[in-house]
């Protein structure tokens, strides 16, 4: 298990996405009351985990727009778990590029393990494996095809698993 600061950052931030998906509420008060509510000092790089927090909530609706693209189901049936990992990872990727990829995606995979489904952190990888690559490696651009089943490239290669 991980113990570095960054990680607990990441595993209190998921915690507090996950809490702020129920109660929707403004982003600086929403992260005070979680602050208020856990003991999150210790241990935690608490500047990290207030960026994660509240960049993640902050670009939403961008986050979502451009996960949508690849998910091979519809959002609204994400395990809300996976949803909130899928959600970090993606903010990570986004907006904070001195953070490796493989590392926001060995991270992702972590806290599904510890906090998802038994295999979710199966469909986790799949996602943020292909839109890392898209965004880190190749440049971001949102791509062609939005929908609940992404582009045709990612479609075709789940379908292929699932025989």
């Amino acid at each position: 298990m991980k113990n570095s600061k960054r990680h607990e950052a990441r595993r209190y931030a998921l915690q507090a996405i996950y809490q702020w998906d129920f109660r929707k509420i403004q982003k600086d008060v929403f992260v005070n009351q979680f602050l208020e509510e856990n003991d999150v000092l210790n241990n935690v790089d608490l500047s990290y985990f207030k960026d994660l927090v509240t960049g993640t909530i902050q670009n939403i609706s961008d986050i979502n727009d451009l996960m949508t693209v690849y998910l091979d189901r519809d959002i609204s049936i994400v395990n809300l778990v996976e949803l909130a990992v899928l959600r970090l990872g993606i903010y990570e990727l986004l907006y904070r590029k001195d953070v490796p990829y493989k590392v926001v995606i060995d991270e992702a995979l972590w806290l599904t393990k510890e906090f998802g489904a038994q295999e979710g952190y199966r469909y986790v990888n799949a996602v943020l494996d292909v839109l890392g690559n898209q965004v880190r490696k190749k440049g971001y651009k949102m791509p062609r095809g939005r929908g609940p089943h992404g582009p045709k490239k990612f479609r075709k290669r789940n379908r292929d698993k699932r025989k």
